[in-house]
């Protein structure tokens, strides 16, 4: 599955923000570039499509930055998409020919289990270490 690189790079920057959220520190632009090496005049762009979706908070100022709208336990994956790249999830096929109808129905049925597998996702499960792994012997 190709992911475009602005959706790549909300999920990072979300994940940033979820790894310090307390509900009121501010995380600034240029951390978060830095931390995931993009571009901030990027990623600013994309953070203004995550602060209009809900997503995040912003403020401006000396003391300004961002901070998630919401506890990142609240935040799915889904959503992220939804915000960034609402088309990833719109089934394009078509009703034409002998076989139009069935391959269409076959896109819907990955379009649906697609969007519910993404509800399934959080930032707190992105967010979280990953677990060691462990070796039996």
């Amino acid at each position: 599955m190709k992911i475009s690189q602005k959706l790549e790079y909300a999920c990072r920057a979300l994940v940033q923000l979820a790894k310090t959220y307390d509900g009121k520190s501010l995380t600034r632009l240029d951390e978060l570039a830095q931390r995931e090496a993009v571009s901030s005049n990027f990623l600013v762009q994309i953070l203004n499509d995550l602060r209009r979706a809900g997503l995040i908070d912003s403020r401006r100022g000396a003391n300004g930055g961002y901070v998630l709208s919401r506890p990142a336990q609240n935040i799915t994956l889904r959503q992220i998409v939804d915000a960034v790249e609402p088309s990833q999830l719109q089934n394009t096929a078509v009703d034409q020919g002998d076989s139009g109808s069935a391959v269409r129905r076959a896109w819907e049925s990955v379009s649906t289990k697609l969007a519910a597998d993404l509800d399934t996702v959080t930032l707190e499960s992105l967010a979280s270490p990953p677990s060691d792994p462990m070796f039996y012997i």
